[in-house]
């Protein structure tokens, strides 16, 4: 049985760990010399999943960010030559995003770097401990836990 207390020592745990993969990716993005910030490497991987150039609202929607976010983003990316702004083809007054060539490059890389963030943070845990873990956070992910009542924890003020 969990208390409040243990449940906020986990919290607190997690957002530690949260910290720290961040550091730690983003101290890999910048090894890679690209000049790209966490942020820009998401967009990045983010326009990658995309069948056809997106517009900057789904980009921000996708993202769960507010489109000024994106327009930030965006102009980062393409005056370093990694994305261009390209007109709708059916409608000119839609702004559509794409990938350059030195932008697909640039994400061959940044893979290189997540991977490489991964492994040094989960060097410490075995096979078994790893898939685990992946059970684990997919639970939590996914938001399909038993409520305390469920789990037999009561629910009620203490």
């Amino acid at each position: 049985m969990t208390t409040p207390d243990s449940d906020s020592l986990l919290a607190e745990q997690l957002l530690r760990l949260t910290r720290r993969v961040h550091r730690i990716q983003k101290r890999h993005i910048e090894e890679c010399g690209l000049g790209v910030t966490p942020a820009q490497s998401r967009l990045l991987r983010t326009l990658a999943h995309y069948g056809s150039p997106p517009r900057m609202a789904d980009l921000a929607e996708r993202l769960e960010v507010v489109p000024r976010a994106i327009t930030t983003l965006v102009d980062g990316l393409e005056a370093g030559g990694k994305v261009r702004r390209a007109p709708d083809p059916s409608n000119r007054r839609v702004i559509r995003i794409e990938l350059t060539e030195e932008g697909r490059q640039a994400l061959g890389r940044l893979r290189g770097a997540r991977r490489s963030a991964a492994e040094e943070i989960l060097a410490a845990l075995s096979d078994e401990q790893r898939r685990t873990l992946g059970g684990l956070l997919d639970t939590l992910m996914d938001g399909d836990a038993p409520t305390p009542a469920e789990r037999g924890g009561g629910g009620g003020a203490g």
